[in-house]
């Protein structure tokens, strides 16, 4: 669960090696004051995303704040759509797709958490970085 109310940050990439890397400079650069997980790979252990382990790393990190979620590509930001659906109504409806850069959106969004905005704000900040 997020800390202390605060955004918490996924990160899904085809890659897991992507994603856990990503996930691994937010806390460097934030610190452990916000939540921070990460899901890559199909489950045989190659390229890929499945809803299931984004909607395990969605629940990893969740608080009444909500979930920023930031995807690489279009596989993997339909599986976390139905991650979030499959939550439910109530549980899925703080989660959020933001449409930003993996690495740097990920980075801004946690930086944005840390100081306590918003789901919003987190997800406004980091989608300011899209061409």
């Amino acid at each position: 669960m997020s800390g202390a109310g605060k955004v918490g940050i996924v990160i899904v990439s085809h890659s897991p090696k992507v994603a856990e890397g990503a996930a691994d400079m937010v806390r460097q650069m934030v610190g452990e004051e916000v939540a921070c997980a990460w899901s890559g790979g199909d489950p045989a252990g190659g390229l890929g995303t499945d809803a299931v382990r984004i909607g395990e790393a969605i629940g990893r990190v969740r608080g009444d704040a909500g979930v920023a979620v930031l995807v690489d590509l279009g596989g993997a930001e339909m599986n976390a759509e139905m991650a979030a659906e499959m939550l439910g109504e109530g549980r899925g409806g703080r989660v959020r797709i933001c449409n930003a850069p993996v690495v740097e959106g990920a980075v801004v969004a946690a930086t944005e958490a840390a100081g306590g905005a918003t789901l919003e704000q987190v997800c406004a900040a980091a989608e300011e970085l899209s061409p």
